[in-house]
């Protein structure tokens, strides 16, 4: 099976740590997020990672290679001009099953291969993996009528969100909604589809998962993959 890595932006929020490397080469422990993700991939059977690049491409193309090293085959796909995070497939040649598409930041415990089973059974175009999140509003919150008259008053509330992981699962049919050369993002992607009739799945996950966007998000990433690393890659652990 194949996964698309999207690998290709600038990691403007991650900076100073992005301004020399790449945001997928950023270490976490002693590794590189995006051989994280890799190494996980092959773990769930993929065969084949085709890395669409942009930013300092030559940098992740020089770490990775052709994959061999790590057991998988490796593949670049090359942005001119940033593509958002779908518009990039429009270029990818041999889309021609079931495909996984992932950001190339995300630390997670997610079983890819749950996520495509999922995605098989519910039938959809498309799937999209979520993940709970929670905002706290540290503030008084005051709800009122069209008059200026207080109707409600709630202290510091929460609010529950589903959020897109940045994980998902595409049939081939899904390509003529992009066009060549335009750039296009996923909530774009997703409009067109609904309005097309399409059906879009969400599949739901309650284990670890962390967007690395912004420096404290960074460094919560570090120390947790150093505590919990065999429950990221797997591995046993020694006394």
């Amino acid at each position: 099976m194949k996964a698309v890595i999207l690998a290709g932006g600038k990691g403007t929020r991650l900076k100073p740590y992005t301004a020399v490397f790449p945001k997928p080469l950023v270490p976490i422990g002693d590794i590189p997020i995006l051989e994280v993700v890799i190494r996980q991939l092959r773990s769930c059977g993929f065969t084949e990672v085709i890395m669409a690049v942009g930013h300092l491409a030559e940098l992740l193309m020089a770490y990775f290679g052709d994959g061999s090293r790590f057991g998988i085959r490796i593949e670049y796909s090359r942005e001119v001009t940033p593509l958002g995070t779908v518009g990039p497939l429009a270029q990818i040649a041999g889309l021609n099953d079931t495909f996984l598409v992932m950001n190339g930041d995300v630390l997670t415990t997610l079983d890819y291969k749950n996520l495509i089973n999922h995605h098989r059974e519910r039938g959809g175009i498309a799937t999209v993996a979520t993940h709970k999140r929670s905002v706290r509003i540290d503030l008084g919150v005051v709800e009122t009528n069209g008059a200026d008259e207080l109707t409600g008053y709630v202290e510091k509330p929460s609010y529950h969100y589903r959020v897109s992981m940045g994980v998902y699962v595409f049939e081939p049919s899904i390509l003529p909604f992009i066009r060549a050369g335009e750039r296009l993002d996923f909530p774009d992607l997703v409009l067109k589809l609904l309005g097309a009739g399409e059906k879009v799945v969400a599949y739901p996950f309650e284990g670890y998962w962390l967007d690395i966007g912004r420096p404290d998000d960074y460094e919560q990433a570090a120390e947790e993959f150093t505590r919990l690393r065999h429950e990221f890659l797997k591995e046993p652990i020694t006394p």
